[in-house]
């Protein structure tokens, strides 16, 4: 367990120190058998050329994470039920028969083409594992430019170490986005501003300058009267409410405003 730690550690750092930091990278939760990374990073590229990068592994994966040593070997199917899969090359060896293998590091469960991109697999050393890791890519615009967010959500049993492991896999990770968004031009993301004060549980609210009348300050005021349609004309089709729970908003809303703790 020591020797394997250690060799984690070491290849986060290597990923780290290789590809440097994206705009915003952290291990945002832990328990006892889960974690939770989160990435972000902020790119010049638009949307659909962020989403035609993304799903050609091959051309920014870092080969020293792969299993057979080459980024080429590298396809990734944009459809439900598509595999980010590995090709293992047959070995030119006159001396003995070899033959071509594979790998599938996750499987796509759902692909919504410029916005979001979901898979759900367990990476690198997870593998040898029974759990269960869910990645979500969310892609929106910003002022700056195109954002990209990462967020990597494991759970279930393990032999590591969650403190050891969690930093290690949010290492490789970061050094894949940062490859990701280095390809596509980095924008520098000034860091947001120090949440304001909060006052202490003791301070006591200061009176306002005068009490409210009867009527509640909250209350809208009533709604002006419609005026009678006039006679013979048709009434307007009553719009109906865009149904909720099945959007791509709301399936990824929660990467939009920061890390959910």
């Amino acid at each position: 367990m020591v020797a394997r730690s250690r060799q984690l550690a070491a290849i986060a750092a290597a990923g780290q120190l290789a590809w440097g930091v994206p705009a915003a990278a952290e291990v945002t939760r832990t328990t006892a058998d889960s974690f939770v990374s989160r990435h972000e990073a902020v790119v010049k590229a638009t949307p659909k050329e962020v989403w035609l990068a993304l799903i050609s592994p091959a051309g920014w994966w870092q080969s020293s994470h792969t299993w057979s040593g080459d980024a080429k070997n590298l396809t990734l199917t944009p459809q439900a039920g598509g595999c980010f899969c590995e090709r293992i090359p047959e070995v030119d060896d006159p001396g003995r028969f070899t033959l071509q293998g594979s790998v599938e590091h996750m499987r796509v469960i759902q692909a919504y083409p410029e916005r979001a991109l979901r898979m759900a697999g367990s990476l690198g050393p997870l593998q040898s594992e029974p759990v269960t890791g869910v990645l979500t890519i969310a892609i929106s615009t910003t002022e700056q430019g195109t954002r990209i967010v990462w967020e990597y959500n494991v759970g279930g049993p393990m032999r590591y170490e969650i403190p050891v492991i969690s930093k290690a896999v949010d290492g490789v990770i970061g050094a894949q986005i940062a490859s990701l968004a280095k390809q596509l031009g980095v924008v520098e993301v000034p860091a947001a501003p120090a949440a304001p004060a909060v006052p202490a549980p003791d301070a006591q609210p200061k009176p306002s300058a005068a009490p409210p009348g009867p009527a509640s300050l909250t209350r809208s005021p009533a709604p002006a009267a419609k005026p009678a349609p006039m006679p013979g004309a048709a009434s307007a089709p009553a719009v109906k409410p865009v149904p909720k729970g099945g959007s791509v908003d709301d399936a990824f809303g929660d990467l939009k405003d920061g890390p959910k703790r």
